[in-house]
Protein backbone atom coordinates (compact mmCIF):
# COMPACT_ATOMS: atom_id res chain seq x y z
CA UNK A 1 0.00 0.00 0.00
CA UNK A 2 1.97 3.08 -1.52
CA UNK A 3 2.18 6.21 1.54
CA UNK A 4 -0.02 9.30 0.61
CA UNK A 5 2.70 11.37 2.68
CA UNK A 6 5.69 10.45 4.22
CA UNK A 7 8.01 12.49 6.49
CA UNK A 8 12.00 11.34 6.84
CA UNK A 9 14.48 12.82 9.29
CA UNK A 10 12.18 16.11 9.50
CA UNK A 11 14.44 18.49 11.43
CA UNK A 12 13.01 22.19 12.91
CA UNK A 13 15.15 24.65 14.28
CA UNK A 14 14.33 28.23 15.77
CA UNK A 15 17.17 29.72 16.55
CA UNK A 16 19.66 26.90 16.54
CA UNK A 17 17.20 25.07 19.25
CA UNK A 18 15.33 22.22 17.57
CA UNK A 19 11.43 21.62 18.12
CA UNK A 20 11.37 18.46 15.78
CA UNK A 21 14.46 16.45 15.56
CA UNK A 22 15.07 13.54 13.05
CA UNK A 23 11.18 12.17 12.43
CA UNK A 24 10.36 9.66 10.34
CA UNK A 25 7.30 8.27 9.53
CA UNK A 26 4.81 7.08 6.90
CA UNK A 27 0.85 8.36 6.17
CA UNK A 28 -1.08 5.07 4.48
CA UNK A 29 -4.60 5.26 3.27
CA UNK A 30 -7.19 4.13 5.26
CA UNK A 31 -4.81 4.13 8.26
CA UNK A 32 -4.65 6.33 11.82
CA UNK A 33 -1.13 7.38 12.84
CA UNK A 34 -1.62 9.21 16.14
CA UNK A 35 1.47 11.44 17.40
CA UNK A 36 1.37 12.15 21.38
CA UNK A 37 3.24 13.74 23.96
CA UNK A 38 3.75 16.74 25.93
CA UNK A 39 2.58 19.87 25.36
CA UNK A 40 5.63 21.56 23.09
CA UNK A 41 6.83 18.01 22.20
CA UNK A 42 6.50 18.79 18.57
CA UNK A 43 3.17 17.34 17.53
CA UNK A 44 1.74 20.08 16.01
CA UNK A 45 4.99 21.38 14.36
CA UNK A 46 5.11 17.64 12.87
CA UNK A 47 1.58 17.90 11.55
CA UNK A 48 1.91 21.28 9.85
CA UNK A 49 5.26 19.75 7.95
CA UNK A 50 2.56 17.98 5.93
CA UNK A 51 0.93 21.24 4.56
CA UNK A 52 4.43 23.03 3.91
CA UNK A 53 3.71 24.81 7.01
CA UNK A 54 6.34 25.78 9.83
CA UNK A 55 7.38 28.56 12.20
CA UNK A 56 8.77 32.11 11.10
CA UNK A 57 12.01 31.93 11.01
CA UNK A 58 12.41 28.19 10.98
CA UNK A 59 15.60 26.20 9.49
CA UNK A 60 14.42 23.11 7.89
CA UNK A 61 15.91 19.54 6.92
CA UNK A 62 15.02 16.03 5.97
CA UNK A 63 11.82 15.46 3.26
CA UNK A 64 8.08 16.01 3.28
CA UNK A 65 6.53 14.35 0.39
CA UNK A 66 3.05 14.63 -0.28
CA UNK A 67 2.51 13.06 -3.49
CA UNK A 68 -0.89 12.99 -4.36
CA UNK A 69 -2.04 16.84 -3.41
CA UNK A 70 -4.16 18.54 -1.13
CA UNK A 71 -4.14 17.24 3.31
CA UNK A 72 -6.78 19.35 5.42
CA UNK A 73 -6.18 20.48 8.63
CA UNK A 74 -8.56 20.35 11.81
CA UNK A 75 -6.37 23.33 14.17
CA UNK A 76 -6.32 22.91 17.78
CA UNK A 77 -8.08 26.44 17.77
CA UNK A 78 -10.97 26.76 15.51
CA UNK A 79 -11.96 30.23 16.16
CA UNK A 80 -8.54 31.44 14.56
CA UNK A 81 -9.47 30.22 11.58
CA UNK A 82 -13.18 30.92 11.34
CA UNK A 83 -13.53 34.52 9.84
CA UNK A 84 -15.97 36.40 12.22
CA UNK A 85 -16.98 38.56 10.00
CA UNK A 86 -19.09 35.71 7.85
CA UNK A 87 -21.81 33.42 8.59
CA UNK A 88 -20.86 29.98 9.07
CA UNK A 89 -23.35 29.24 6.34
CA UNK A 90 -20.85 31.33 3.57
CA UNK A 91 -17.63 30.09 4.85
CA UNK A 92 -18.76 26.46 3.75
CA UNK A 93 -20.60 27.76 0.81
CA UNK A 94 -17.24 29.25 -0.37
CA UNK A 95 -15.71 25.02 -0.62
CA UNK A 96 -18.70 23.25 -1.49
CA UNK A 97 -19.17 25.86 -4.57
CA UNK A 98 -15.78 24.98 -5.99
CA UNK A 99 -16.98 20.75 -5.69
CA UNK A 100 -19.50 21.61 -8.19
CA UNK A 101 -18.59 23.93 -10.92
CA UNK A 102 -18.72 21.03 -13.37
CA UNK A 103 -22.44 20.77 -12.47
CA UNK A 104 -24.80 22.90 -14.87
CA UNK A 105 -25.56 26.21 -13.44
CA UNK A 106 -29.53 25.51 -12.15
CA UNK A 107 -28.07 22.11 -10.24
CA UNK A 108 -25.26 24.29 -8.41
CA UNK A 109 -26.64 25.62 -5.59
CA UNK A 110 -28.68 22.74 -4.02
CA UNK A 111 -25.50 20.10 -4.42
CA UNK A 112 -23.94 22.54 -2.38
CA UNK A 113 -26.42 22.57 -0.12
CA UNK A 114 -26.62 18.94 -0.06
CA UNK A 115 -23.05 18.58 0.33
CA UNK A 116 -22.63 21.02 3.49
CA UNK A 117 -25.67 19.34 4.77
CA UNK A 118 -23.89 15.91 4.76
CA UNK A 119 -20.78 17.24 5.89
CA UNK A 120 -22.09 18.66 9.04
CA UNK A 121 -24.19 15.73 9.86
CA UNK A 122 -20.61 13.94 9.49
CA UNK A 123 -19.56 15.96 11.75
CA UNK A 124 -22.15 15.60 14.57
CA UNK A 125 -24.23 18.64 13.73
CA UNK A 126 -27.59 17.97 13.28
CA UNK A 127 -28.83 20.86 14.03
CA UNK A 128 -27.50 22.26 10.87
CA UNK A 129 -30.05 25.02 9.97
CA UNK A 130 -30.05 27.08 12.14
CA UNK A 131 -26.36 27.06 12.68
CA UNK A 132 -25.68 28.25 9.38
CA UNK A 133 -27.42 31.49 10.10
CA UNK A 134 -25.08 32.40 13.00
CA UNK A 135 -21.42 33.53 13.56
CA UNK A 136 -18.30 32.23 14.85
CA UNK A 137 -18.38 33.56 17.51
CA UNK A 138 -21.93 32.69 18.44
CA UNK A 139 -21.26 29.01 18.31
CA UNK A 140 -19.53 26.90 21.65
CA UNK A 141 -15.54 26.04 21.19
CA UNK A 142 -16.65 22.18 20.44
CA UNK A 143 -19.40 23.38 17.90
CA UNK A 144 -16.54 25.62 16.50
CA UNK A 145 -14.17 22.52 15.78
CA UNK A 146 -17.02 20.63 14.31
CA UNK A 147 -17.51 23.47 11.82
CA UNK A 148 -13.62 23.56 10.76
CA UNK A 149 -13.89 19.27 10.95
CA UNK A 150 -16.51 20.03 8.29
CA UNK A 151 -15.06 22.24 6.17
CA UNK A 152 -12.14 19.64 6.02
CA UNK A 153 -14.44 16.86 5.12
CA UNK A 154 -15.78 19.05 2.06
CA UNK A 155 -12.56 19.29 0.49
CA UNK A 156 -12.00 15.64 -0.29
CA UNK A 157 -8.54 15.87 0.72
CA UNK A 158 -6.47 12.34 0.51
CA UNK A 159 -4.80 13.17 4.11
CA UNK A 160 -6.61 14.81 7.17
CA UNK A 161 -4.46 16.73 9.64
CA UNK A 162 -6.20 16.38 13.00
CA UNK A 163 -4.84 18.77 15.51
CA UNK A 164 -6.75 17.72 18.94
CA UNK A 165 -9.98 17.19 17.45
CA UNK A 166 -11.47 16.34 20.64
CA UNK A 167 -10.09 19.04 22.76
CA UNK A 168 -12.81 20.58 24.69
CA UNK A 169 -15.67 18.04 23.94
CA UNK A 170 -17.74 15.61 25.91
CA UNK A 171 -17.39 11.40 26.52
CA UNK A 172 -20.57 11.58 24.19
CA UNK A 173 -19.59 13.79 21.57
CA UNK A 174 -16.05 12.26 21.63
CA UNK A 175 -17.42 8.93 20.97
CA UNK A 176 -19.03 10.65 17.72
CA UNK A 177 -16.00 12.49 16.49
CA UNK A 178 -13.94 9.03 16.80
CA UNK A 179 -16.91 7.25 14.53
CA UNK A 180 -16.45 10.18 11.71
CA UNK A 181 -12.68 10.03 12.07
CA UNK A 182 -13.61 6.23 11.58
CA UNK A 183 -15.62 6.61 8.97
CA UNK A 184 -13.08 9.10 7.28
CA UNK A 185 -10.36 6.32 7.65
CA UNK A 186 -12.68 3.82 6.13
CA UNK A 187 -13.20 5.64 2.79
CA UNK A 188 -9.36 5.66 2.56
CA UNK A 189 -8.32 9.00 3.48
CA UNK A 190 -5.42 8.85 5.72
CA UNK A 191 -6.06 10.48 9.35
CA UNK A 192 -2.78 11.81 11.26
CA UNK A 193 -4.15 12.47 15.39
CA UNK A 194 -2.36 14.39 17.17
CA UNK A 195 -3.67 13.88 20.47
CA UNK A 196 -3.32 14.34 24.41
CA UNK A 197 -6.42 12.32 24.64
CA UNK A 198 -5.17 8.88 25.28
CA UNK A 199 -8.76 7.14 25.40
CA UNK A 200 -9.40 8.34 21.43
CA UNK A 201 -5.97 7.37 20.74
CA UNK A 202 -6.24 4.15 22.00
CA UNK A 203 -9.87 3.71 20.11
CA UNK A 204 -8.79 5.23 16.65
CA UNK A 205 -4.74 4.75 15.63
CA UNK A 206 -3.31 1.89 14.03
CA UNK A 207 0.19 3.22 14.92
CA UNK A 208 1.01 5.66 17.87
CA UNK A 209 4.32 7.48 17.85
CA UNK A 210 5.26 8.65 21.16
CA UNK A 211 7.01 11.95 20.95
CA UNK A 212 8.80 13.83 23.67
CA UNK A 213 11.70 16.85 23.68
CA UNK A 214 10.98 17.16 19.44
CA UNK A 215 12.07 12.79 18.83
CA UNK A 216 9.81 10.44 18.41
CA UNK A 217 11.20 7.68 21.29
CA UNK A 218 8.91 5.02 21.05
CA UNK A 219 6.44 3.88 18.08
CA UNK A 220 4.06 0.89 18.28
CA UNK A 221 0.53 -0.27 17.76
CA UNK A 222 -1.93 0.64 20.45
CA UNK A 223 -2.19 -2.91 21.82
CA UNK A 224 1.33 -2.82 21.75
CA UNK A 225 1.99 0.22 23.63
CA UNK A 226 -0.47 -0.02 26.09
CA UNK A 227 0.67 -3.97 27.26
CA UNK A 228 4.25 -3.10 27.44
CA UNK A 229 5.50 -0.03 26.71
CA UNK A 230 9.24 0.63 26.46
CA UNK A 231 10.08 4.28 26.89
CA UNK A 232 9.83 5.43 30.51
CA UNK A 233 8.44 8.61 29.60
CA UNK A 234 5.29 6.69 27.83
CA UNK A 235 5.03 4.54 30.88
CA UNK A 236 4.58 7.73 32.56
CA UNK A 237 2.09 8.96 29.81
CA UNK A 238 -0.53 5.85 30.65
CA UNK A 239 0.13 5.76 34.23
CA UNK A 240 -1.15 9.18 35.12
CA UNK A 241 -4.02 8.61 32.07
CA UNK A 242 -7.36 9.09 34.27
CA UNK A 243 -5.55 9.59 37.20
CA UNK A 244 -6.88 13.23 38.14
CA UNK A 245 -7.14 12.47 41.79
CA UNK A 246 -9.91 14.08 44.50
CA UNK A 247 -9.29 17.05 46.57
CA UNK A 248 -10.18 16.43 49.97
CA UNK A 249 -13.07 18.38 51.72
CA UNK A 250 -12.54 21.89 51.31
CA UNK A 251 -13.41 24.36 54.27
CA UNK A 252 -17.42 25.86 53.57
CA UNK A 253 -15.96 29.48 53.12
CA UNK A 254 -18.33 32.30 52.82
CA UNK A 255 -20.46 32.86 49.63
CA UNK A 256 -17.69 35.04 47.04
CA UNK A 257 -20.09 34.70 43.42
CA UNK A 258 -23.95 34.32 43.46
CA UNK A 259 -26.26 33.19 40.46
CA UNK A 260 -29.93 34.36 40.87
CA UNK A 261 -32.39 34.02 38.43
CA UNK A 262 -30.13 34.25 35.20
CA UNK A 263 -31.34 33.65 32.09
CA UNK A 264 -28.88 34.33 28.84
CA UNK A 265 -29.46 34.23 25.55
CA UNK A 266 -28.43 34.69 21.66
CA UNK A 267 -29.06 37.17 19.15
CA UNK A 268 -29.60 35.21 15.27
CA UNK A 269 -28.37 38.55 13.27
CA UNK A 270 -32.31 40.36 13.54
CA UNK A 271 -34.21 37.32 14.59
CA UNK A 272 -35.67 37.15 18.27
CA UNK A 273 -33.16 35.91 20.99
CA UNK A 274 -32.50 32.23 21.35
CA UNK A 275 -31.81 31.07 25.11
CA UNK A 276 -28.66 29.98 25.66
CA UNK A 277 -28.61 28.99 29.54
CA UNK A 278 -31.07 29.08 32.33
CA UNK A 279 -29.53 29.11 36.12
CA UNK A 280 -32.26 29.70 38.96
CA UNK A 281 -29.69 29.86 41.55
CA UNK A 282 -25.68 28.48 41.97
CA UNK A 283 -23.38 29.53 44.82
CA UNK A 284 -19.45 29.28 44.29
CA UNK A 285 -17.85 30.06 47.85
CA UNK A 286 -14.66 31.33 49.39
CA UNK A 287 -11.68 28.25 48.83
CA UNK A 288 -13.94 25.37 46.83
CA UNK A 289 -13.98 24.77 43.32
CA UNK A 290 -17.32 24.37 41.41
CA UNK A 291 -17.21 22.10 37.98
CA UNK A 292 -19.57 23.14 35.26
CA UNK A 293 -19.95 20.06 33.14
CA UNK A 294 -22.07 19.69 30.14
CA UNK A 295 -22.01 18.74 26.85
CA UNK A 296 -20.24 21.04 23.77
CA UNK A 297 -23.12 23.64 23.38
CA UNK A 298 -24.46 22.96 26.84
CA UNK A 299 -24.19 26.64 27.94
CA UNK A 300 -21.13 26.19 29.76
CA UNK A 301 -19.31 29.22 28.38
CA UNK A 302 -22.41 31.19 27.88
CA UNK A 303 -23.02 31.21 31.92
CA UNK A 304 -18.89 31.60 32.26
CA UNK A 305 -18.91 34.70 29.76
CA UNK A 306 -21.84 36.27 31.88
CA UNK A 307 -19.39 35.51 35.11
CA UNK A 308 -16.93 38.00 33.85
CA UNK A 309 -19.14 40.53 31.88
CA UNK A 310 -18.02 39.01 28.32
CA UNK A 311 -21.91 38.15 27.61
CA UNK A 312 -23.94 41.11 29.07
CA UNK A 313 -27.17 39.49 27.27
CA UNK A 314 -28.71 38.22 30.22
CA UNK A 315 -31.35 38.78 32.57
CA UNK A 316 -30.59 38.15 36.73
CA UNK A 317 -27.77 38.96 38.57
CA UNK A 318 -24.16 37.84 39.51
CA UNK A 319 -22.95 39.30 42.62
CA UNK A 320 -19.97 39.46 44.08
CA UNK A 321 -19.29 39.34 47.63
CA UNK A 322 -23.17 39.94 47.81
CA UNK A 323 -23.04 43.26 45.75
CA UNK A 324 -24.52 42.92 41.92
CA UNK A 325 -21.72 43.33 39.00
CA UNK A 326 -22.57 45.33 35.80
CA UNK A 327 -23.92 42.94 33.16
CA UNK A 328 -20.70 44.43 30.76
CA UNK A 329 -17.32 44.74 31.51
CA UNK A 330 -17.19 48.02 29.83
CA UNK A 331 -18.82 49.16 33.19
CA UNK A 332 -17.13 47.68 35.57
CA UNK A 333 -14.56 49.13 38.04
CA UNK A 334 -10.68 48.50 38.06
CA UNK A 335 -11.27 46.29 40.82
CA UNK A 336 -14.04 44.39 39.42
CA UNK A 337 -12.09 43.45 37.05
CA UNK A 338 -9.34 42.53 38.67
CA UNK A 339 -11.60 40.34 41.23
CA UNK A 340 -13.21 38.08 38.27
CA UNK A 341 -10.43 36.94 36.09
CA UNK A 342 -11.73 34.64 33.03
CA UNK A 343 -8.97 32.07 31.28
CA UNK A 344 -10.07 31.15 28.02
CA UNK A 345 -10.16 28.36 25.98
CA UNK A 346 -8.42 29.25 23.08
CA UNK A 347 -5.42 30.93 24.63
CA UNK A 348 -4.17 31.72 21.32
CA UNK A 349 -6.57 34.27 20.42
CA UNK A 350 -6.07 35.79 24.14
CA UNK A 351 -3.00 37.26 23.30
CA UNK A 352 -1.23 39.91 21.26
CA UNK A 353 0.92 37.99 18.70
CA UNK A 354 3.60 40.28 18.15
CA UNK A 355 4.30 41.04 22.05
CA UNK A 356 6.34 38.43 23.83
CA UNK A 357 4.31 37.20 26.35
CA UNK A 358 5.78 37.54 29.57
CA UNK A 359 5.15 41.82 28.78
CA UNK A 360 1.54 40.57 28.58
CA UNK A 361 1.16 38.84 31.43
CA UNK A 362 3.02 41.15 33.75
CA UNK A 363 1.20 44.58 32.09
CA UNK A 364 -2.47 42.78 33.77
CA UNK A 365 -0.33 43.31 37.37
CA UNK A 366 -0.29 46.93 35.89
CA UNK A 367 -3.13 47.90 34.76
CA UNK A 368 -5.04 46.15 37.05
CA UNK A 369 -3.50 46.70 40.50
CA UNK A 370 -1.36 49.66 40.21
CA UNK A 371 1.87 47.94 40.53
CA UNK A 372 5.11 49.60 39.11
CA UNK A 373 6.59 47.57 36.30
CA UNK A 374 9.60 46.18 37.60
CA UNK A 375 7.59 44.43 40.37
CA UNK A 376 4.81 43.44 38.04
CA UNK A 377 8.17 42.06 35.71
CA UNK A 378 9.47 40.28 38.85
CA UNK A 379 6.03 38.82 39.98
CA UNK A 380 5.33 37.48 36.47
CA UNK A 381 8.41 35.70 36.20
CA UNK A 382 7.90 33.63 39.50
CA UNK A 383 4.47 33.35 38.62
CA UNK A 384 5.04 31.81 35.06
CA UNK A 385 7.74 29.44 36.49
CA UNK A 386 5.52 28.33 39.18
CA UNK A 387 3.56 26.80 36.20
CA UNK A 388 6.43 25.11 34.67
CA UNK A 389 7.86 27.75 32.16
CA UNK A 390 11.15 29.07 31.84
CA UNK A 391 12.64 32.24 31.08
CA UNK A 392 13.47 31.66 27.67
CA UNK A 393 10.03 30.37 26.61
CA UNK A 394 8.30 33.58 28.32
CA UNK A 395 10.24 35.70 26.40
CA UNK A 396 9.10 34.65 23.12
CA UNK A 397 5.88 35.70 20.93
CA UNK A 398 2.79 33.42 21.59
CA UNK A 399 3.04 32.13 18.18
CA UNK A 400 6.52 30.10 19.39
CA UNK A 401 5.04 28.44 22.09
CA UNK A 402 2.88 25.42 21.95
CA UNK A 403 -1.08 25.31 22.72
CA UNK A 404 -0.04 23.68 26.49
CA UNK A 405 2.44 26.16 26.87
CA UNK A 406 0.23 29.16 26.20
CA UNK A 407 -2.74 27.76 28.17
CA UNK A 408 -0.42 28.02 31.68
CA UNK A 409 0.81 31.46 30.33
CA UNK A 410 -2.97 32.66 30.60
CA UNK A 411 -3.40 31.10 33.88
CA UNK A 412 -0.56 33.20 35.16
CA UNK A 413 -1.71 36.31 33.31
CA UNK A 414 -5.16 35.79 35.03
CA UNK A 415 -3.40 35.14 38.35
CA UNK A 416 -1.28 38.54 38.49
CA UNK A 417 -5.02 40.46 38.78
CA UNK A 418 -4.98 38.66 42.18
CA UNK A 419 -8.39 37.68 41.66
CA UNK A 420 -11.01 36.64 44.01
CA UNK A 421 -12.71 34.50 41.09
CA UNK A 422 -10.86 32.68 38.60
CA UNK A 423 -13.19 31.07 35.71
CA UNK A 424 -10.97 28.71 34.28
CA UNK A 425 -12.70 27.73 30.36
CA UNK A 426 -11.79 24.13 29.25
CA UNK A 427 -8.36 25.27 30.27
CA UNK A 428 -7.12 21.51 30.51
CA UNK A 429 -8.51 20.03 27.74
CA UNK A 430 -5.57 20.63 25.39
CA UNK A 431 -2.94 18.84 27.46
CA UNK A 432 -1.64 15.73 28.09
CA UNK A 433 -2.11 13.68 31.24
CA UNK A 434 0.87 14.70 33.00
CA UNK A 435 0.30 18.00 32.21
CA UNK A 436 -3.37 17.92 33.07
CA UNK A 437 -2.67 16.47 36.18
CA UNK A 438 -0.17 19.07 37.08
CA UNK A 439 -2.02 22.06 36.45
CA UNK A 440 -5.30 20.28 38.61
CA UNK A 441 -2.82 20.25 41.13
CA UNK A 442 -1.76 23.63 40.53
CA UNK A 443 -4.81 25.16 40.83
CA UNK A 444 -5.60 22.95 44.09
CA UNK A 445 -2.64 24.17 45.69
CA UNK A 446 -3.94 28.07 44.60
CA UNK A 447 -7.42 27.59 46.84
CA UNK A 448 -5.71 26.95 49.62
CA UNK A 449 -2.79 29.25 49.70
CA UNK A 450 -5.35 32.11 48.06
CA UNK A 451 -7.64 32.35 51.25
CA UNK A 452 -9.87 34.39 49.16
CA UNK A 453 -9.98 32.64 46.51
CA UNK A 454 -12.90 30.51 44.19
CA UNK A 455 -12.41 28.51 41.44
CA UNK A 456 -15.17 27.62 38.35
CA UNK A 457 -13.61 25.23 36.36
CA UNK A 458 -15.74 24.91 33.28
CA UNK A 459 -15.32 21.23 31.85
CA UNK A 460 -16.71 18.34 29.47
CA UNK A 461 -14.61 16.02 31.44
CA UNK A 462 -15.78 14.14 34.40
CA UNK A 463 -12.66 13.20 35.61
CA UNK A 464 -11.24 16.74 35.83
CA UNK A 465 -14.69 17.64 37.53
CA UNK A 466 -13.46 15.06 39.80
CA UNK A 467 -11.09 17.43 41.52
CA UNK A 468 -13.92 19.96 42.46
CA UNK A 469 -15.49 20.55 45.91
CA UNK A 470 -18.87 20.88 43.96
CA UNK A 471 -20.30 19.67 40.31
CA UNK A 472 -23.18 21.59 38.68
CA UNK A 473 -24.42 19.59 35.42
CA UNK A 474 -26.01 21.63 32.41
CA UNK A 475 -27.66 20.26 29.81
CA UNK A 476 -29.53 21.97 27.02
CA UNK A 477 -28.98 25.23 28.81
CA UNK A 478 -30.50 24.16 32.00
CA UNK A 479 -29.39 23.00 35.19
CA UNK A 480 -30.63 19.91 35.85
CA UNK A 481 -28.40 18.66 38.97
CA UNK A 482 -25.61 20.31 41.48
CA UNK A 483 -24.09 18.45 44.38
CA UNK A 484 -20.72 17.99 45.66
CA UNK A 485 -18.26 15.77 43.48
CA UNK A 486 -19.05 12.75 45.80
CA UNK A 487 -22.70 12.72 45.40
CA UNK A 488 -23.17 13.76 41.14
CA UNK A 489 -20.20 11.70 39.93
CA UNK A 490 -21.06 8.15 42.43
CA UNK A 491 -24.73 8.44 42.78
CA UNK A 492 -26.03 10.84 39.95
CA UNK A 493 -29.66 11.57 40.06
CA UNK A 494 -30.55 12.79 36.69
CA UNK A 495 -30.70 10.81 33.64
CA UNK A 496 -28.30 12.70 31.55
CA UNK A 497 -25.52 12.86 34.13
CA UNK A 498 -25.65 9.37 34.55
CA UNK A 499 -25.20 9.14 30.46
CA UNK A 500 -22.36 11.64 30.61
CA UNK A 501 -20.81 9.47 33.19
CA UNK A 502 -21.63 6.11 31.25
CA UNK A 503 -19.92 6.89 27.85
CA UNK A 504 -16.84 6.28 27.20
CA UNK A 505 -14.35 6.38 24.26
CA UNK A 506 -13.69 2.81 23.57
CA UNK A 507 -12.52 0.82 20.70
CA UNK A 508 -14.59 -1.88 19.09
CA UNK A 509 -15.45 -3.45 15.54
CA UNK A 510 -17.53 -1.24 14.27
CA UNK A 511 -15.38 2.22 15.56
CA UNK A 512 -11.95 0.91 14.07
CA UNK A 513 -10.88 1.31 10.76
Amino acid sequence: MNAVAEIKDLRVEIDGRPIVDGVSFQVRPGKVTALVGASGCGKTTTGLALLGEYPPGARVTGDVRVPDGLVGYVPQHPGAVLNPARRVGALLRDIARDQVRTLPRPERRAAARTRILRALALAQLPEAEGLLRRYPHQLSGGQQQRIVLAQALLLGARAVVADEPTTGQDVVTKRRIVDQLAAVARQGIAVVLLSHDLDVVRALADEVLVMRGGRVVEAATPEQLWLAPRHPWTAELLAAEGNMGERPPAREGHAALQIRGLSAGHRDGARTTREAVRIPGLTVRVGQCLAVVGRSGSGKTTLARCLAGLHRDYEGEVLLDGTPLPRSLRARSREQLAAVQYVFQDARAAFDEHRPVLDQVARTAVRLRGAAPREALAEALSTLAGLGLTQESVRRRPGQLSGGELQRTALARALLARPRVLVCDEITSGLDTVTRRGLLDTLDGLLRERHELALVLITHDPGTAAAADRIAVLDGGELVEEGTAQEVLVTPRHGFTVSLLGNGVRADAETRP
